[in-house]
């Protein structure tokens, strides 16, 4: 699709974009930006609409408590579509256990929405599970290695080596000089000149 997309940006004679190549995009990649997009979405739900969800589960009178979480939704988001994915996958962690904290109180028996509350926790417990096995991938995947550096005292940055190189500097100095020097140049820069 984005190749077919890039195509109408170029001009005649460009070449085309027949494929793109393979994505350097791992599957913790694809799931630390889809829990973004779910982020920000529902952030975005419990920020405009903070009403539908209290009354929903119960909690009347929690508007912002709930709209909160929801700048607290949209971060996490935003984090988790950045490139600190960790980060931003790990709060989600952290909000999940915020949101968990909050239901439970709303599991007592006069609730009359307590059926919600149930369906809402176990949501929440999927989700949390999705963002721990996620984070932890994306940590791993994207961990410093630890272990032996790499030493390379063998190379020497010279492309024929070190010996090859030596007195290469020394050999050119020796040459005839094929520079022209200044004084001459001017004057031949003199007579070509227009007058």
């Amino acid at each position: 699709m984005m190749e077919k997309l890039s195509n109408v940006a170029r001009r005649h004679g460009d070449p085309k974009v027949i494929s793109t190549g393979p994505s350097s995009f791992g599957a913790s990649d694809r799931m630390a930006r889809n829990l973004g997009w779910f982020s920000l979405g529902l952030g975005a739900l419990e920020i405009f609409a903070p009403e539908r969800i209290t009354r929903a589960l119960g909690l009347e009178g929690q508007e912002n408590l709930v709209r909160a979480y929801g700048f607290r939704e949209v971060a996490a988001g935003l984090l988790s579509l950045s490139i600190e994915k960790k980060a931003g996958l790990w709060s989600r962690v952290v909000g999940d256990g915020l949101d968990i904290a909050t239901l439970m109180p709303a599991l007592r028996d006069d609730n009359p929405k307590k059926g919600n509350v149930v369906i809402a926790l176990m949501m929440v417990g999927g989700i949390t599970l999705l963002d721990i096995a996620a984070a932890e991938a994306v940590g791993a995947r994207h961990a410093r290695r630890t272990g032996r550096r790499r030493m390379y005292p063998d190379r020497t940055g010279y492309p024929k080596g070190m010996v090859a190189s030596r007195g290469i500097a020394a050999r050119k100095k020796s040459a005839p000089e094929s520079r022209v020097s200044s004084e001459s140049a001017y004057r031949r820069a003199e007579q070509l000149a227009p007058v």
